[in-house]
């Protein structure tokens, strides 16, 4: 077996995507991303693609831009301008975040060699102070801390720390570490509760320092991040608002620093955000963030489709913030929305190959309503290609999210083809292998190996939108009945070789809004298990896809729908289709005319075909939308 070593949980090897092993306010440990192996499957096939094609092209298109070449200049070993926005560093930094995270799940010599080569011109261009920054030297070293808010120098400092810390958990080797820790050392000489204070416009350092104080236990660092914490007056705020992606950052670093230091004032404050986003300020995709203008939140129930931003990144930073709040509380309310979040908000972020990407992500779209998104399809690269780096990083990391541990026993938080090789927090090795087509079937199987007979508990999400599930352990049914939105505790002598097949119960679920929420009047959405799904042009030629109303019968809205396995569209994805109508004259009327006796519109029957909303536009740009009106029927 791998994975062996349990001579101290502190050990490199051990670590997860962020380590809370020794975190004395974490219910649940992460297990590291090296004892998790994703197999072919739903998420197998999109983590190769990262792997193969995401990674390899991203890195050319950031030596294409400069951004490595940013870091040669300081060091003599190129001689050229530097080129890029000032905050370019951190992008390099989440590439190698992600390099990292791959070489935690697997040998990849070349990778490596790559890696640390770069790592090389990064720590090259290192001040003799620790200060590390390609933008603020030279002509504009004088300006170094002047404008905390805007310019992005602890941001960048962050994801320095966490790329450091990745690769120290991938290969045990202290250099890029200890290059990260003369940065922050001298970020704490300077700042502090009795030296500078400063506001950073961009949380990112705040989980960054704690986890660096996880990994080498300087205390240090962890009352670096509380100081961080405290200038933003985080415990003060009362609801998310502002830019999406910082708020959710600022949340994961307060999230870890709770985690070690159990402050309730920390942890109310966490409880209250997360209420007020998932209350009235998230998509059903799991996106987050409403408006163009700052990136950011809007009023509670403030959520335009065809002017949705919901970044990419935001969908990133709302799966993090939900990881470390599960792991805090164990509540599976998180583990949901985190794996809602990663099917949709996140996955639509990235095209098929792994190789394009959306910024934003509309959850309608006509051609030239949001321009960042639909009209040309996903790109590239951006002039601000922070997102393409993140989801190259959330991918390599994933395995990291798939189980956990307690005192009690085994967590299983996400399902799909995998094996976790690892051991019981009382040192017994334990090998889990899941076996299923999930999300596109309900069955899954997971086989328990555990090195010997051994009394343990094995935890099993029972995903929220779930309304029946059934659990059987070799061969006879569990007679305690399944809780949507809950973990199910099978608590046993666990036998090598045990079998426990769950079968989920997923129909096709038409979806409404809130009231409040005035853009989704008469309007539904469409979902089956954890996939949200769209209506695309292209699967529905000569019918005006954001016109057509849906016919749905609330006593039972199962008989509206058929649903159908395609291997062949779009990498393999399950299909709906559904009855509606559609207009017949495409509303050739004014814009305005009188109020008069109500004749309705003339429409015809017509069956539609949605396809989940993670892959559209991936055939050309097309007509979309996720909220369909609604036609009692």
């Amino acid at each position: 077996m791998r994975c062996k070593d349990k001579s101290a949980v502190t050990n490199w090897s051990d670590q997860g995507v962020i380590h809370t092993s020794n975190s004395p306010h974490c219910r649940l440990h992460s297990v590291p991303i090296r004892a998790v192996q994703i197999d072919q499957g739903f998420w197998g096939l999109r983590m190769k693609a990262n792997r193969e094609r995401g990674i390899p092209r991203l890195l050319e298109l950031l030596e294409e831009h400069g951004v490595v070449d940013n870091f040669r200049r300081l060091s003599g070993r190129k001689k050229v301008k530097r080129r890029g926005a000032l905050f370019t560093d951190s992008d390099l930094y989440k590439w190698m975040e992600g390099a990292a995270f791959v070489l935690q799940s697997q040998g990849d010599p070349e990778l490596r060699k790559t890696l640390e080569g770069i790592i090389d011109d990064v720590l090259a261009a290192q001040g003799e102070d620790g200060y590390l920054n390609t933008y603020f030297v030279d002509e504009r070293a004088g300006e170094r801390f002047q404008r905390l808010e805007t310019d992005h120098e602890f941001y960048c400092c962050g994801h320095l720390i966490q790329a450091a810390v990745a690769y120290y958990r991938a290969t045990g080797q202290t250099k890029f570490l200890d290059g990260a820790r003369r940065f922050a050392d001298y970020l704490i000489t300077v700042f502090g509760p009795d030296k500078r204070q400063g506001k950073s416009g961009h949380p990112e350092l705040e989980m960054a320092m704690v986890e660096l104080y996880r990994t080498t236990g300087d205390r240090r660092y962890l009352d670096f991040a509380g100081f961080l914490l405290d200038q933003l007056g985080f415990t003060s705020l009362l609801g998310m608002e502002g830019h999406a992606v910082r708020a959710a950052y600022a949340c994961c670093g307060a999230a870890d620093y709770y985690a070690e230091i159990g402050d309730n004032s920390f942890g109310q404050t966490l409880e209250r955000l997360w209420e007020d986003m998932v209350e009235g300020k998230i998509y059903i995709t799991g996106g987050i963030g409403a408006r163009h203008a700052g990136e950011a939140f809007g009023e509670p129930y403030e959520l335009p489709n065809f002017r949705a931003y919901a970044e990419t990144c935001a969908a990133i930073a709302n799966i993090m913030w939900n990881w470390r709040m599960l792991l805090v509380t164990g509540e599976a309310r998180f583990a949901d929305l985190m794996e809602r979040t990663l099917y949709n908000g996140f996955l639509a972020g990235v095209s098929l190959d792994g190789t394009r990407y959306f910024y934003v992500n509309p959850l309608a779209s006509s051609f030239g309503v949001n321009v960042r998104a639909g009209d040309t399809g996903r790109q590239e690269w951006y002039g601000t290609t922070c997102c393409p780096t993140n989801v190259v990083r959330m991918f390599a990391s994933l395995p990291g999210y798939f189980y956990s541990t307690s005192a009690e026993g085994i967590w299983i938080h996400l399902y799909d083809n995998s094996r976790l090789d690892w051991h019981l927090e009382g040192g017994q090795d334990v090998s889990l292998v899941q076996r299923t087509q999930y999300p596109w079937e309900e069955s899954i199987e997971i086989t328990v190996n555990p090195e010997s007979s051994a009394h343990f508990a094995l935890f099993l999400r029972i995903p929220g939108w779930c309304p029946k599930a059934k659990v059987v352990v070799n061969g006879a049914e569990v007679a305690k009945v399944p809780q949507p939105g809950n973990y199910l505790k099978l608590d046993r002598v666990w036998s090598p070789g045990d079998k426990v097949e769950l079968e989920f119960s997923m129909p096709v679920t038409p979806v409404e809004a809130h009231p409040r929420l005035r853009e989704n009047t008469r309007s539904v959405a469409v979902m089956r298990g954890p996939i949200v799904y769209c209506i695309e042009g292209v699967d529905n030629p000569d019918i005006p896809v954001l016109d057509v109303q849906l016919g749905v019968n609330p006593k039972s809205p199962e008989r509206m729908f058929v649903h159908e396995f395609r291997p062949e569209l779009l990498g393999g994805v399950t299909i709906v289709r559904a009855r509606a109508s559609m207009p017949t004259n495409q509303f050739r009327k004014p814009l305005y005319w009188p109020l008069q006796e109500h004749k309705p519109e003339p429409r015809r029957e017509a069956q539609v075909t949605l396809i989940p909303y993670y892959a559209w536009a991936n055939r050309g740009p097309s007509p979309m939308q996720v909220w369909i009106l609604e036609k009692n029927s």
